[in-house]
């Protein structure tokens, strides 16, 4: 398991409000050799994150406003763009995991064949809104983050995990 995720932070764009708590990357989080969906979803469940859906990565911009997301690639590969479209792109493949705030826009640009992930949601989150961007959007997106909590756990690292850490400090910072 990668000790330490990167750290990837988006400002708000005017249109998706992004996060001021970083998205985490847990490159190879899970050996590509040991990944597979039941793995993700154990993993995830072992940390307190209920697994909720295998699929993939929607293919237009959006965002949760309810919940923070994460994805555990367990098959294939695929380049996302995060952060909307002044975002940046990023590779990931199976054994990854990509920690999205509530407001971090992303969406799926390519993936191979065999691309499936697999998504989970912290306790008390797992009914997920779906923003576009869209103009109405935005007051609802504003309050609901504003009264998002911070998970208690990490999806990869569990009580001890990085995202712990990183994010209490972004929080208070």
């Amino acid at each position: 398991m990668a000790a330490e995720p990167r750290l990837e932070h988006f400002a708000d764009d005017g249109t998706f409000p992004n996060s001021q708590l970083p998205l985490l990357i847990y490159e190879a989080a899970m050996a590509p050799d040991e990944a597979s969906p039941e793995a993700m979803e154990a993993l995830f469940a072992r940390n307190g994150w209920s697994p909720q859906w295998r699929s993939s990565i929607y293919d237009f911009h959006h965002y949760h406003s309810r919940s923070h997301e994460a994805l555990g690639i367990a098959r294939g590969r695929a380049t996302v763009m995060l952060g909307g479209p002044e975002g940046r792109e990023f590779d990931i493949q199976m054994g990854d995991v990509v920690v999205i705030p509530g407001g971090v826009a992303h969406r799926r640009l390519t993936a191979s064949e065999d691309f499936l992930v697999v998504g989970a949601y912290p306790p008390g989150q797992e009914e997920w809104d779906l923003l576009r961007g869209d103009p109405g959007d935005r007051d609802k997106a504003q309050k609901n983050l504003a009264e998002l909590e911070l998970p208690k756990t990490d999806p990869v690292g569990g009580a001890g995990g990085a995202l712990m850490k990183v994010w209490r400090e972004a929080a208070a910072g």
